[in-house]
């Protein structure tokens, strides 16, 4: 394998299991401050004890998060010191305020809110709650604007070859991350319903096969079970409104992004949507490939209407070609790519079913939550045997939209790191091959040592989480409340006992 094959690869495998964490990090800890806020408003000990539930494995779920995250920030200077050196005077910036400003915030008042249960009053904790669950939202806020600047540099202007920021508004409110940024942040909450769903269905189920009794535990799984199917449905409302209009600005941005995306090789107007394709989506002319389409729809999601012209892959090779060359740079440093034709379109069939995956994922959460809310109205429960199993399945169904999108926007913008603008005055005028960010004093074999290792101790973390977790859910609420010691034990020096 070739050291960018090898970066890539490693850089793939870290990012998507690091973001497993985030959207259920972010959607749950809002969650969670919801649920304490019911508890400050009305006093009910139910709320108090989803809060106290919930929160377990929020926290234990934002511990992996930071753990796994870390190792992001390490490989710009270990595999990618060449991209950090193109443009680290624009993207240190939102990194930067990240990680002063909204992980500073977040993580001082997460620890507050742990131990600060017995020693705040319920107003100041519950603003503690607030404060880290809205870091949460401001730090994603800060990662996507950096990622929106490599979709669509602005902002800058160009010194010596290399990119210099001179307006940090115009990064901080690209378009492209105003359009991110709330398809993200439903992403989250759909992951975050998911889960309610599914842990939920099965504490009661295990509740039918121990008791059977209609008891107040029952009521709270219940009423999360219902919390989450609401917030699914919700979101996905959300993640269908937004990304309709993240997509029109694909299709303005990348358009060979979105023509891969659709395997659309050939121009066409009006263009038709593919639902599905069989064949070698691989092969550029498509000349073999037999898709199922509903007509004028990639019209509309393109441009808004059903008649406009969509541009296929074959239309837009050469226009790349115009505009960016048609061979590297003869330069030693990109290896075996030096003087190379540049290929401008994606792997195919990554990004077509890529998309396909997302959606398909996301519309399936959405059905689940859906079916919950039918099945579950008026304090209901069904009362099959493949009713929890299927509850608990369906916890990954938003976790792989979220993955399969990330994919998709990620290798939909190859050969690019740095993807130019494609308007005709090049706006910044800059851009960066993916060829030329890999660092250039890193052996293959050394990255791939990384790897391997990088991805063994992913593993070791996986399986701790799913430990972790497995134990707080199977001991229920009675494992995450506080435990009152014998009165003849009480002491007035209560220093060390907290609440978690």
């Amino acid at each position: 394998m070739e050291l960018l094959d090898i970066a890539r690869w490693q850089f793939g495998i870290t990012t998507v299991y690091h973001f497993l964490m985030v959207p259920l990090t972010i959607g749950l800890s809002l969650l969670v401050a919801g649920m304490q806020t019911a508890w400050w408003r009305t006093g009910n000990e139910r709320y108090l004890k989803m809060t106290r539930f919930w929160g377990k494995l929020m926290m234990i779920n934002f511990a992996m998060g930071v753990v796994t995250g870390i190792v992001q920030e390490f490989q710009f200077g270990m595999a990618w010191s060449e991209y950090s050196r193109f443009v680290g005077d624009v993207f240190g910036a939102p990194l930067a305020m990240e990680g002063i400003v909204a992980f500073f915030v977040e993580s001082t008042f997460l620890g507050l809110w742990i131990f600060g249960w017995d020693r705040l009053s319920k107003g100041v904790h519950l603003a503690c709650a607030w404060a880290f669950s809205l870091a949460t939202v401001a730090s994603a806020y800060f990662i996507l604007a950096a990622n929106s600047w490599m979709q669509h540099p602005v902002g800058i202007e160009v010194v010596d070859g290399r990119p210099r920021m001179n307006s940090i508004w115009a990064v901080m409110t690209n378009n492209t991350v105003l359009a991110a940024f709330p398809h993200t942040i439903f992403g989250c909450f759909a992951v975050a319903g998911s889960f309610l769903i599914g842990i939920a269905a099965y504490k009661i189920a295990e509740h039918h096969r121990n008791s059977g009794h209609d008891d107040e535990d029952r009521k709270l799984w219940h009423g999360s079970m219902r919390l989450g199917a609401w917030v699914g449905v919700i979101a996905f409302a959300g993640l269908a409104l937004s990304g309709d209009v993240q997509g029109k600005l694909m299709f303005e941005q990348q358009p060979m992004k979105m023509a891969s995306a659709e395997a659309l090789c050939h121009t066409e107007q009006p263009a038709s949507f593919s639902i599905f394709a069989y064949g070698d989506v691989g092969r550029q002319n498509c000349e073999d490939v037999k898709s199922f389409t509903v007509p004028y729809i990639l019209s509309y999601l393109a441009n808004g209407d059903f008649t406009s012209e969509v541009k296929g892959v074959q239309a837009l090779v050469p226009e790349y070609q115009a505009a960016y060359g048609t061979h590297y740079p003869d330069d030693a440093r990109l290896g075996a790519f030096a003087g190379q034709p540049i290929d401008y379109v994606p792997n195919l069939p990554a990004t077509y079913w890529g998309f396909r995956f997302m959606i398909g994922f996301g519309g399936m959460a959405a059905l689940g939550a859906v079916a919950v809310l039918w099945f579950t109205r008026k304090g209901r429960f069904p009362k099959g045997r493949w009713w929890a199993p299927l509850a608990v399945a369906s916890i990954a169904t938003p976790f792989l939209g979220n993955a399969f999108g990330w994919i998709f926007t990620e290798l939909g913008r190859q050969p690019f790191v740095v993807a130019p603008n494609p308007n005709p005055s090049g706006v910044d005028g800059v851009w960066m091959y993916t060829a030329s960010a890999v660092s250039s004093g890193v052996t293959p074999g050394e990255m791939l040592t990384s790897l391997i290792a990088l991805t063994a101790v992913y593993g070791v973390l996986a399986c701790v989480e799913i430990f972790l977790i497995v134990r707080f859910v199977k001991g229920g609420v009675a494992a995450t409340m506080p435990h009152e010691p014998p009165d003849d034990e009480k002491s007035d020096d209560d220093t060390l006992s907290f609440a978690y």
